[in-house]
């Protein structure tokens, strides 16, 4: 980023809340008040909660660093392994924070029916419909009424290897799923191991990688309109076009000889972590494919390879990735999701947060930072940690990309985030497909 544009960008910011602030006083002043400091937004905290822990909680934080500069406000973000399923109870109990990161369409929908989340500012509705496709704003919309902008982004259905590996192994990038199952079983038989590595668990959340895998293979092989219907709860999980996805996924993780590669048998998915485990097992060679959103990138910014070093993240370095073939080579959809901001205070710096979050601005802040792509287009690709987020980048950005969110994020809380992943632990524990099926759609009657 050069001076020019970073001066630029603080300019940007500060006129936007200087507008905030004479707004404020403006109307104390009609009101009969004397004025004062009132509107001021300087010395004023603003307290965000959400489910990103770990490095990329530390990275959000430092997103606001140059912010909190320029305007006086301290942001504080708190990152909860329990947030989903604690987030709810502090809303409806009064202890809700001023703004919440929430990572799923159906949670954020219990949110809103709590009839405390507040309508986003006329400022983020038009940084929104200027700097995202519709389909974003449509997810932080519910029944007409605008409330939340999207923040990160990540696509999904990436499937992750070692390039030198595939060059010393004599073997390419699948095109198909039947090419991928051919080299699967190509890698089994060169190393005699299995070729895949998979983790399920996440704190409250275990289960939740099984569906990504579920939700590629409807897109994939049933198609964008079956997807939609599916995600609409109009599709029921007991459908032959689900099951089949479910059959497919299940040639892979509920096959033995293809997996838990490092880890044990197809049982130890369940209670092998999805993050730091899996990437260190791609790093150092113990694991030839996983399947993984773009943000596992940020995994590997802490793994390390057989050698000791970062792993370089490149198609000619130490890991890379392709998207999963579906049953024809060229067609194909993504699907990939994202965190939408809702807020809980409409003060104005609560206000003044959430129109940064909005822009370019804070998107290149975090992008910048490494592990993150964002879908505002305003956003520059470039400035992406690796040459991988910055092609995922443009993809999401792309305003032609056939883009579809995450099924699961779509669906009511009591599917989406309960029976769904439920059900994808009890899959890989040995409960035939045709119950877990009925246990998941049961949980539309919840």
């Amino acid at each position: 980023m050069t001076a020019l544009r970073s001066r630029r960008r603080h300019g940007y910011i500060a006129l936007g809340l200087t507008a905030v602030a004479a707004l404020t006083l403006a109307g104390c002043a009609e009101g009969g008040d004397d004025g004062g400091d009132s509107g001021s937004v300087e010395g004023e905290t603003v307290e965000i909660a959400g489910g990103i822990t770990g490095s990329e909680a530390e990275n959000l934080q430092k997103s606001f660093e140059q912010f909190e500069a320029d305007t006086g406000i301290t942001v504080n973000y708190t990152g909860d392994k329990g947030f989903e399923g604690n987030i709810v109870t502090k809303v409806a109990g009064g202890s809700a924070p001023d703004i919440a990161i929430v990572p799923q369409p159906g949670l954020f929908r219990s949110l809103v029916e709590t009839g405390e989340v507040k309508e986003a500012p006329a400022e983020v509705e038009a940084n929104v419909d200027e700097y995202w496709a519709p389909i974003w704003k449509e997810t932080g919309s519910i029944d007409g009424t605008f409330y939340a902008a999207p923040m990160l982004a990540n696509l999904k259905g990436y499937v992750w290897y070692s390039p030198k590996s595939f060059e010393e192994w004599g073997v390419e990038i699948p095109t198909t799923w039947d090419e991928l199952i051919a080299l699967t079983d190509t890698i089994r038989e060169t190393t005699g191991q299995p070729p895949w590595c998979a983790g399920f668990f996440s704190e409250a959340a275990s289960g939740w990688p099984g569906t990504d895998w579920v939700e590629d293979l409807v897109l994939r092989q049933a198609g964008p309109e079956v997807y939609d219907s599916w995600a609409a709860g109009d599709t029921p999980f007991t459908d032959p076009d689900i099951e089949a996805a479910f059959d497919s996924v299940g040639e892979i993780l509920l096959n033995p000889d293809y997996v838990n590669a490092g880890f044990g048998d197809v049982k130890s998915i369940n209670p092998t972590a999805f993050g730091d485990p899996i990437a260190a097992a791609v790093a150092n060679g113990t694991c030839a494919l996983t399947h993984q959103a773009s943000f596992l990138t940020a995994n590997f910014l802490t793994a390390q390879t057989a050698a000791g070093e970062t792993p370089v993240v490149a198609p000619d370095g130490d890991v890379y990735a392709f998207l999963l073939p579906g049953p024809e080579a060229g067609e194909l959809a993504v699907e990939g999701g994202g965190e939408l901001v809702t807020a809980f205070s409409d003060d104005a710096a609560t206000q003044a947060v959430l129109e940064y979050m909005s822009t370019p601005e804070f998107a290149d802040a975090r992008v910048e930072l490494g592990g993150a792509i964002s879908a505002n287009m305003g956003a520059d690709p470039e400035l992406a940690s690796s040459e991988f987020l910055t092609e995922a980048m443009k993809i999401v950005q792309d305003p032609e990309t056939v883009f579809r969110f995450d099924a699961s994020d779509l669906m009511p809380a009591t599917v989406g985030s309960g029976s769904f992943w439920r059900g994808m632990v009890d899959w890989i524990d040995g409960k035939p497909t045709p119950q877990v099926l009925e246990d998941i759609q049961a949980g539309y009657e919840n």
